[in-house]
């Protein structure tokens, strides 16, 4: 029983003795008492309560209050939920993933601003050479930002392709929010924005695949931002993220265009740091202001706008290149609240935009592999027929296992880790 009914009960004991309240109306007085502080108690709460009793069958038929009460009907209601009887094992598993190891920058920017990249992106700007031109015409988005995020989030729709890794994104919503504690509240709010998408119809619910997470489409749209931005860039009359390659990239240029994307700007400067520069990071000046204390771009290139404000960031730490990222860096993580996820996208449209790639090294601790030699590691592994994965130089979990298996046969300890002597010893 709760503190305020106890305290509630006392008062009632000494009023009765002196005959202000009759048993009746104590009574009367304690229910009302605890109706009300139920009341009180936070709708989440209640829900988080319920879900915990239930079955997922029975969770799928409660929801449905919540969602008639945004404007769902049951026949849409069922229309998407049809067929799904139990959860996403698969979706459970991901979600309670652990990364084994930390990436650092140089490892995560060697599997996405890669030669591949920047020629398949090259080929597909020819081929939407006037798709990207109406876009950056109508958001202001240059053509090789958007081609890059594209890039960032399916490798230019090669994930979508996939099948076998993708999810039926409402039963994958759903999962989450009926067993994911910490994810509850957000998969709630998707699932409601994913029935709007199908009762609005924008989409039919055959087209809802896309991760574990409720990302959907070429350019992984969670189903929430789906409906704050979504374009129809091909005027059928239905925005369409997984099929139109316009819709979607026209889509991720709504996002950056309505979080103030400044047309004709730069994502920042690649610079050198200074003896003792490191204590300013993360400090916000002019680019004059950073000239001036010693900070220049290594092929010694004047600053475009000398009065912009740029950050200083030192994401591969004091001994690193440093970076002065101004205003569109920050909202390039509007669309993923991420430094280096922004870091990449800058990169690899500069690549993609003819201009030239980074110029210093990154502090690798010694034997790590570059970038070519991350891809070398993999094709020699697919070689002798340890490994079947794709070769993206990005050394993940299989290439880890691949490894790992290598290394017992050879007698080797078996770390799963990527060096320049495990290459020599493939080379071999």
């Amino acid at each position: 029983m709760c503190y305020g009914v106890v305290k509630e009960q006392k008062l009632m004991k000494k009023q009765e003795k002196k005959g202000v309240m009759s048993r009746v109306s104590k009574r009367l007085g304690l229910m009302f008492l605890c109706i009300g502080m139920f009341l009180l108690i936070p709708v989440q709460l209640l829900s988080a309560a319920a879900v915990d009793t239930q079955t997922f069958s029975q969770f799928l038929e409660s929801f449905y209050a919540e969602a008639a009460r945004k404007g769902i009907s049951r026949s849409t209601y069922d229309r998407v939920f049809e067929g799904v009887t139990e959860p996403d094992a698969k979706v459970l598993k991901s979600a309670a993933y652990q990364p084994e190891f930390t990436t650092e920058i140089w490892d995560y920017l060697d599997a996405r601003v890669t030669r591949g990249a920047v020629t398949n992106g090259m080929i597909l700007s020819a081929v939407y050479k006037q798709v990207l031109h109406d876009i950056e015409a109508r958001f202001g988005v240059e053509s090789s930002v958007v081609l890059a995020i594209w890039s960032m989030e399916t490798s230019y729709g090669a994930a979508l392709l996939r099948k076998h890794r993708l999810h039926y994104v409402p039963r994958a919503l759903a999962t989450l929010a009926y067993a994911d504690k910490r994810r509850r509240k957000f998969a709630r709010s998707q699932l409601l924005a994913i029935l709007e998408m199908v009762q609005s119809g924008d989409v039919s619910p055959e087209q809802l695949t896309g991760s574990w997470a409720g990302a959907m489409g070429h350019t992984q749209f969670i189903p929430t931002s789906f409906l704050a931005y979504g374009v129809d860039m091909d005027g059928n009359g239905h925005r369409d993220i997984w099929a139109s390659v316009p819709d979607a990239l026209a889509t991720a240029a709504n996002l950056l265009h309505s979080n103030k994307w400044r047309t004709g700007k730069r994502w920042g400067y690649e610079v050198k740091v200074p003896a003792g520069g490191e204590q300013f990071a993360g400090e916000t000046k002019t680019l004059a202001r950073w000239q001036k204390l010693g900070f220049v771009r290594p092929r010694g290139e004047s600053f475009a706008d000398p009065e912009e404000k740029a950050e200083l960031k030192l994401l591969g730490g004091n001994a690193g290149p440093g970076f002065l990222v101004l205003r569109n860096f920050f909202v390039i993580k509007r669309y993923n609240n991420s430094d280096f996820y922004a870091l990449a996208v800058g990169l690899l449209s500069d690549r993609l935009a003819g201009r030239s790639g980074m110029q210093q090294l990154w502090p690798r601790p010694a034997g790590a592999l570059s970038a070519d030699e991350k891809i070398e590691l993999q094709e020699r592994l697919i070689e002798r027929g340890y490994y079947s994965g794709k070769v993206d130089g990005q050394i993940g979990t299989n290439t880890r296992k691949a490894i790992r298996k290598f290394q017992k046969e050879q007698g080797l300890a078996a770390d799963g880790v990527a060096n320049v002597d495990l290459l020599k010893v493939l080379r071999r």
